[in-house]
């Protein structure tokens, strides 16, 4: 990504460090207006994800979590930086590394930093800098992460060592205007075996989809956490094994539910639920994140079925993208053959320690690539 080195103006902005807790107390709103602002952060950017984390971290976690805030001239948040303080491993080493407050936990993908467009990020260095950590460590970011790169470009300003590391594949579809032209994309085999099982199942069985809001959430989280780890039994576990990443998860999901923007359906066959089926939706974007399926039904390909109807519902109701997320599992590739890649962004803090930790770094990617080559 490319970095721009001339000096900025002096801006009338000013910039504090609060606690996550009393950030995202004080105005939830000023969240979602900078996550609109920048397009390229998913949901997982916002203050729904962010208060979800909230309520599941320990306190520990909470207290060494911060946000940075920058308010323009004006008063008004410009931007919003949720960060913590973390002992990481690093090339082997530990070390005091700044993080996403978020963490990896629950795995939030497509992640940048809440700014508007016209935000100098050069006025978050110093308070980034007045915390005490060596490297900076923001990853899970989104393929063009615009604010994030605008960030690394003030640090390289300040003196930092930036560099950039390719992330998780996330694969994708670009949704056409119909089922019909979807379906064409794919091979003759594939579009036969779709069209075949869909027509079976719904011979054999009454076939209905029930979908979850508000009122019934609950109902309709629970037959999600049954079927995911029903469909894990035999593999140590799924998802939703870990009570924290379910409490995230199920607080993430009221919210969107409030807010109307959760899929979270199942398939029925002969009124009892058999698979079931989690994402949200976002601008012009469903997002997938897990699905659950009774393994009774393993002939019947009813997680197959249920896809078949939720990639056909996000083409009629208009959306332009339909969003696997992170991972390169294969029945992902029988979907689509698009991927998108996520980003990391490393940054060295001046001084000794920082440059020797650089050595360190170039010396561990140069193993890695003599590795390869071998």
């Amino acid at each position: 990504m490319p970095t721009v080195t001339e000096p900025r103006p002096v801006t009338g902005n000013t910039t504090t460090c609060i606690p996550i807790v009393e950030a995202l107390a004080r105005d939830p709103a000023a969240w979602e207006r900078l996550r609109e602002r920048s397009p390229a952060a998913s949901p997982f950017a916002g203050w729904a994800w962010h208060r979800a984390w909230a309520d599941s971290a320990s306190e520990e976690e909470r207290q060494a979590s911060t946000c940075i805030v920058m308010r323009d001239a004006r008063g008004q948040t410009a931007a919003l930086l949720p960060v913590a303080v973390r002992t990481l491993t690093f090339r082997r080493r530990p070390l005091t590394g700044l993080t996403w407050a978020v963490g990896d936990i629950g795995c939030p993908d497509h992640l940048d930093v809440l700014a508007d467009p016209s935000a100098e990020l050069d006025d978050v260095v110093p308070a980034l800098l007045s915390l005490p950590w060596e490297a900076a460590i923001l990853g899970n970011l989104a393929p063009a992460a615009p604010n994030v790169a605008r960030l690394a470009a003030a640090l390289a300003r300040a003196g930092c060592a930036v560099r950039w590391n390719a992330g998780s594949r996330c694969p994708y579809l670009e949704l056409p205007r119909t089922w019909d032209e979807y379906l064409s994309s794919l091979s003759a085999n594939r579009r036969q075996t779709l069209r075949r099982r869909e027509r079976n199942l719904e011979r054999d069985h009454g076939v209905t989809l029930t979908d979850y809001g508000p009122e019934n959430l609950a109902a309709g989280w629970l037959h999600l956490v049954e079927l995911h780890e029903r469909r894990w039994a035999t593999g140590g576990g799924g998802t939703f094994s870990d009570p924290r990443v379910e409490r995230l998860h199920r607080t993430f999901a009221a919210e969107l539910a409030r807010r109307g923007q959760l899929w979270l359906t199942t398939l029925d066959l002969d009124g009892a639920a058999a698979a079931a089926w989690y994402g949200f939706a976002d601008r012009d974007t469903v997002y997938f994140y897990q699905s659950g399926r009774d393994a009774r039904w393993e002939d019947k390909s009813v997680g197959v079925a249920l896809m078949v109807k939720m990639i056909r519902r996000a083409i009629e109701r208009g959306y332009r993208r339909f969003d696997f997320l992170r991972g390169d599992e294969a029945y992902k590739r029988e979907w689509t053959a698009a991927e998108s890649v996520t980003q990391e962004l490393v940054a060295f803090r001046p001084g000794w320690r920082g440059r020797w930790l650089r050595g360190l770094d170039w010396a561990g990617r140069l193993r890695a690539r003599l590795r390869a080559g071998a």
